[in-house]
């Protein structure tokens, strides 16, 4: 049968032996994004992207979704995605997802005008310590983590009482990859990240992400909490125009957003590939989305 569209997870969320509030979340959005599609009169079916059965000859399209293992993997999963680009249509597209996943790409952002965190790159086979770095570069209170990572994937908080104790992870970590550090932002311990969905260049619906108290990371992996949240005109305008400077427009968007050491509005990340997106939040966005991608089939 062809599919106009699959949607992407990885294998262990197709029939999960046990159902965990990850995959819960996880079934319950796909979910939601088959029945949107279904209303459009689309023939759709969730894969695992590394499914070596599946032909992607046979679908028209392929979204990314629940596709969260593929930073452990990433060689694999470059070389796959290389590979199905040339038989399929991606959504996102290999180049945008190539561009989006190394966060040098905050920089190609900033070029154009997207107010983004103070930002320092580690380049791979760096030879300077962290504490070298830190005085080099006057920096007090940081965080560290890799250009290319997920889910808080080796990301530190830095101070003078426990940077000699990051050095050797971080000498570790910088033979084999690119790292960045940044100021550390006390607004988003405070008040919070913001995540702006943006779905075909429009604002769609926004969440408020919170640290859980003594913890400076976000995300529900770490105990964050989440709620929906009502965004400023200038917010909503801030996460259309950081779409619009992309090097092409995506057909859907996490912005996250927060409020930098000197109270302006700043980018922290722009979430192209694999993006957790809340429907369950909001599950009307799944129509919104599924509309979207029946007129870019149309």
């Amino acid at each position: 049968m062809n599919l106009d569209l699959v949607i992407l997870t990885q294998k262990e969320y197709i029939q999960p032996e046990e159902i965990d509030n990850y995959a819960k979340n996880v079934l319950y959005e796909d979910e939601l994004l088959v029945k949107a599609f279904q209303k459009q009169n689309l023939k759709v079916k969730r894969i695992a992207w590394d499914d070596p059965h599946f032909d992607f000859k046979s679908t028209k399209y392929a979204l990314f979704r629940a596709t969260w293992d593929y930073f452990h993997r990433f060689e694999e999963f470059s070389s796959w995605l290389e590979k199905v680009s040339k038989e399929t249509i991606l959504l996102n597209s290999e180049n945008i997802i190539r561009w989006n996943i190394d966060k040098h790409y905050l920089l190609d952002l900033q070029k154009k005008g997207i107010h983004i965190a103070e930002t320092y790159y580690i380049e791979q086979g760096a030879t300077e310590t962290l504490e070298e770095l830190h005085k080099k570069w006057n920096l007090q209170e940081t965080v560290l983590k890799p250009c290319v990572s997920g889910a808080a994937r080796h990301t530190y908080k830095l101070h003078k009482n426990n940077i000699k104790e990051h050095e050797s992870i971080f000498a570790d970590l910088i033979k084999k990859e690119a790292m960045m550090v940044q100021p550390f932002q006390y607004n988003i311990v405070e008040k919070g990240e913001i995540s702006m969905m943006v779905f075909n260049g429009k604002f769609t619906h926004a969440i408020l992400k919170t640290a859980k108290e003594g913890d400076f990371r976000v995300q529900d992996d770490f105990g964050g909490s989440i709620q929906n949240y009502t965004p400023t005109p200038e917010e909503i305008t801030f996460a259309e125009n950081s779409i619009q400077a992309c090097p092409e427009p995506p057909i859907y968007a996490r912005v996250d957003i927060f409020e930098d050491n000197n109270g302006k509005i700043a980018l922290s990340e722009l979430e192209l590939i694999e993006p957790e997106l809340w429907f369950r939040k909001h599950p009307e966005a799944a129509d919104v989305l599924a509309k979207a991608i029946k007129n870019k089939l149309a």
